[in-house]
């Protein structure tokens, strides 16, 4: 296992995260008290049985869903109660995402999608693409580039996918099993280069999977049993 030479300062603090929602007459207790603490250069694998609260706990740490309870700290940042603005304006600014589906703009090609996520972030178009030639580099899709998803297969998609949301500088990246839908050894390249770009990064990192050889690889894995999460 790769062990962080130095971790960083805190990017991600999650104090007694309680979640609870009704299911006809039924209330339903998915997270019962969750801690965690993420630093930078850090990268947490996120392991649990299908259902457990992966999901929902990486949606409350990305301010996508609204916890019952407890606190989500970002930055220093108390967030779990802010507004839809301030939420969207954090999500903007700090983090990034990625998700089992790659969730591509099929209209635009792989440099297009990836220049797109720093334009939003308020880089200039020129620095956008040039971060994005750079990133698509890293990832090995140099002579890909100019295609559109359609054009790509099912590894390179995830690979742009990946390189959109780090391209940007999060300073916390959240995955849900980012190669969740690809062949056992596609998925064990993908993550290879997806595990290089994020350590050279130096973000934080929190990344659910089922796949305990990919998990293996991280700095260290947290398991949700029964809505607590374990070491």
């Amino acid at each position: 296992m790769n062990k962080p030479s130095n971790p960083g300062h805190i990017v991600l603090e999650i104090q007694g995260l309680k979640h609870t929602f009704l299911q006809g007459r039924e209330r339903l207790n998915i997270l019962k008290g969750i801690d965690l603490t993420v630093r930078s250069g850090e990268i947490i694998a996120l392991v649990g049985q299908s259902g457990s609260g992966k999901s929902t706990l990486l949606n409350m740490a990305g301010l996508l869903e609204t916890p019952s309870s407890g606190e989500i700290i970002i930055q220093g940042r108390q967030c779990a109660r802010l507004g839809d603005r301030a939420r969207t304006a954090i999500r903007r600014e700090e983090l990034g995402f990625v998700y089992q589906q790659h969730h591509l703009l099929p209209e635009f090609s792989a440099l297009e999608n990836v220049a797109i996520s720093q334009i939003i972030k308020g880089f200039s178009r020129h620095d956008a693409k040039l971060r994005a030639h750079q990133v698509l580099d890293w990832m090995g899709l140099k002579d890909r580039e100019n295609h559109r998803p359609a054009r790509l297969s099912g590894g390179e998609q995830q690979r742009v996918a990946i390189a959109r949301a780090i391209a940007p500088g999060p300073q916390l990246l959240l995955a849900d099993e980012p190669t969740g839908n690809l062949d056992p050894e596609t998925a064990r390249d993908v993550f290879q280069i997806f595990l290089k770009l994020v350590r050279r990064s130096g973000m934080a990192a929190l990344i659910a999977t089922h796949n305990p050889d990919i998990a293996s690889q991280m700095d260290r894995t947290v398991k949700l049993i029964d809505g607590h999460l374990v070491n």
